[in-house]
């Protein structure tokens, strides 16, 4: 019983000591000089998998498009098909963007390329048992990655 005593006793004053540590943490942030707290950029919001390649597909990979948006490979495992679809992080004015979806053997690759305002795609590809490479582009700036997301290559097409 005096052992459990002496770790209540202990948890309570280490409790303590944490808790007094995070009241003091507010003060320790309002002495920060004004100009450091103001250098901090306010990050642009990234862009959301919008639904657009339908119903039962989830995304399983993404690449950030620089600060201008993302581009989201999704796959439906119901169809073993992937959809590459490419958007913006603020919708406006239409710029050239482009989804694209692809494997090398035999060697396929379907594109969606054109002056959007909101977002490229989507792309379908049925690539069960091979490894895709897929990419976005708006505005010149280029993501996404190549031979990923391999499926079970045990399949046979």
């Amino acid at each position: 019983m005096i052992d459990i005593r002496r770790a209540a006793a202990i948890g309570a004053a280490v409790t303590a000591t944490a808790c007094a540590a995070v009241a003091l943490a507010p003060a320790a942030v309002a002495a920060e000089p004004a100009a450091q707290r103001a250098t901090a950029a306010p990050k642009a919001a990234a862009a959301q998998y919008n639904g657009v390649c339908g119903s039962g597909y989830a995304v399983v990979n993404s690449a950030q498009i620089g600060t201008k948006g993302t581009v989201f490979l999704t796959y439906n495992s119901a169809t073993g098909k992937n959809c590459v679809v490419t958007i913006r992080n603020k919708p406006g004015k239409a710029v050239h963007m482009t989804a694209s979806l692809g494997f090398a053997s035999p060697t396929t690759t379907v594109t969606d390329t054109g002056y959007f305002t909101t977002y490229a795609g989507p792309v379908y590809l049925d690539a069960r048992g091979l490894c895709v490479t897929w990419r976005g582009e708006i505005s010149g700036e280029v993501a996404g990655k190549n031979g990923t997301n391999c499926g079970s290559l045990a399949v046979n097409r």
